[in-house]
C-alpha cells in the first residue's frame, strides 16, 4: 500500500501542486489537506508547502500557523508524524514551535531566486534517510525572508544534537552558521528554505536531488 502523504494549501500558498506532484512521482498517494481542515483525513506524513500564506501579513507564518489543520499537524507531529516545511512551511514550522529559530530578511535586504548547493549534514531524519552525510546536493532557492536566526544557546543545542540538517555552501542569505535546514529532536519534523520539490525532474529542475527527500519519508514510512 502507498504511503499517503498530506500537502497543505493556505490562501497565498504557491507551491502545492508541486509538492503534490513530487510526492506523486517519488510512489506516494497523496491527499489535499485545505486550511480550514480540522483533522489530516488519515495521511502519513503532511509537507507544509512555500507561498506567501495570508499575504505574509503580520509576519511571514504567523497567521498560518493559527490555522485549524495546523493545530492538527501539530498535535500529529508530537504523536510522531512526519511533517516536511519548505520555505514558507519551514517559516510556519517555526511559528507553530514545531522547530526552533526565526526566518528573518535576507542579508542584504534582497530576494533572491538561484539554485544553491546544500551539504547534507544530518542523513538520519525521516526526510533524508536516503541521501548520505556530507552529500552536496542542488536545489532550488527563491526568498526573501529565509535567513536563519536563532539565539546562541538554541544554535549550541542544534549544532550538539545533530539537528542542523542542510547548510547552504555559500550562504547567500547569511543565515547564522550557513544554516538551510533543521529538524525536531526525533528528526521527524524538517524545516528548509529551499524548495526540493523544484527538483524532481531533469526537464524542469536543476537536479532530481529533491526528490530523495519525498523518497526518505516513504522509506521512513514504511519502515
Amino acid at each position: 500500500m502507498a504511503a499517503k502523504i498530506g500537502v497543505i494549501t493556505f490562501p497565498g500558498t504557491l507551491d502545492d501542486v508541486d509538492a503534490a506532484r513530487a510526492a506523486r512521482i517519488a510512489g506516494a498517494e497523496v491527499h489535499e489537506l485545505w486550511h480550514a481542515d480540522e483533522d489530516l483525513k488519515g495521511v502519513d506524513a503532511v509537507v507544509v508547502p512555500g507561498g506567501f500564506s495570508y499575504g505574509d501579513y503580520l509576519r511571514s507564518g504567523a497567521i498560518s500557523a493559527l490555522a485549524p489543520v495546523m493545530r492538527a499537524v501539530v498535535d500529529a507531529a508530537h504523536k510522531g508524524m512526519p511533517v516536511l516545511g519548505i520555505c514558507n512551511g519551514f517559516q510556519i514550522l517555526t511559528e507553530a514551535h514545531l522547530l526552533p529559530g526565526a526566518l528573518t530578511r535576507n542579508e542584504g535586504l534582497h530576494f533572491h531566486c538561484v539554485d544553491t548547493h546544500l551539504e547534507v549534514a544530518n542523513a538520519d531524519t525521516a526526510w533524508t534517510n536516503t541521501l548520505a552525510q556530507g552529500q552536496k546536493i542542488l536545489i532550488p532557492a527563491k526568498h526573501g525572508e529565509g535567513r536563519f536566526q536563532a539565539d546562541a544557546e538554541t544554535v549550541k543545542m542544534l549544532e550538539d544534537e545533530g539537528r542542523v540538517v542542510f547548510r547552504y555552501t555559500d550562504n547567500f542569505n547569511g543565515s547564522v552558521n550557513a544554516i538551510a535546514g533543521v529538524s525536531s529532536a526525533d528528526g521527524r519534523v524538517v524545516g528548509l528554505m529551499p524548495h526540493p520539490e523544484h527538483a524532481v525532474e531533469k526537464l524542469t529542475g536543476p537536479s532530481t536531488d529533491g526528490l530523495e527527500l519525498f523518497l526518505s519519508a516513504i522509506s521512513h514510512i514504511g519502515a
